[in-house]
């Protein structure tokens, strides 16, 4: 969520630079940017929709695979995970030990969690993905419109670029407080990465505006 928001942000407000440094009316500046949350949230959703949904596919495929090679290959399988606990470390009596006490107790959970890293219970979910991604970046792209709505004319695009930035750091100081890793370096990744796309985006604005007119 803290990625969609960024990019909410990052996106709509290069985009409303972009029409107003072609000198766009008020009117053109908040139509372009209303349009740019709109589609970026639904192009959000659809995404994370369509990946998430073929991450879950590939899951309950792994699942029925892993089922049948169980019914119809135990001996195999259970091999299979005493030599994943060796790898891990144990000797290979206790492997074969944990390996028997754990396929006893629940086989199937066993080789997804040990062998292929999926947990049956909390599968890939794609609304939930669809919906958080959209939500998330319509929250940051709001952002960036609000300021533009409100500021004059001559203080737009300054205002624009002034609530951006203050929004990407917070983002990226959160997202490294989430990651746990110093916010020193994520905060200036995501402000420089920013400031880029925000200034291209003027760059070509003024250009374009400037060959139209």
């Amino acid at each position: 969520m803290v990625l969609g928001a960024n990019d909410g942000i990052i996106s709509t407000a290069a985009l409303l630079l972009g029409v107003a440094a072609a000198n766009g009316t008020r009117s053109a500046v908040l139509t372009a940017g209303m349009a740019g949350l709109v589609a970026g949230a639904v192009a959000m959703a659809l995404g994370e929709y369509v990946s998430v949904s073929s991450q879950r596919d590939s899951e309950r495929s792994d699942i029925a695979k892993e089922r049948w090679e169980l019914e119809h290959q135990a001996d195999h399988e259970l091999e299979e995970l005493t030599a994943i606990y060796q790898a891990k470390g144990l000797e290979q009596a206790l492997a074969r030990e944990v390996a028997e006490a754990l396929t006893e107790h629940d086989a199937l959970g066993s080789h997804l969690r040990d062998e292929l890293g999926i947990d049956g219970e909390s599968l890939a979910k794609p609304f939930q993905a669809a919906w958080s991604s959209a939500l998330s970046f319509s929250i940051g792209a709001a952002v960036p419109l609000v300021a533009a709505s409100i500021a004059a004319k001559a203080a737009r695009i300054g205002a624009v670029i002034g609530v951006a930035m203050v929004a990407l750091v917070v983002l990226g100081y959160v997202g490294a407080r989430v990651g746990g890793a110093r916010p020193g370096r994520p905060i200036a990744r995501v402000v420089v990465g920013g400031a880029i796309a925000m200034a291209v985006t003027m760059l070509v604005g003024k250009a374009f505006g400037a060959a139209v007119n």
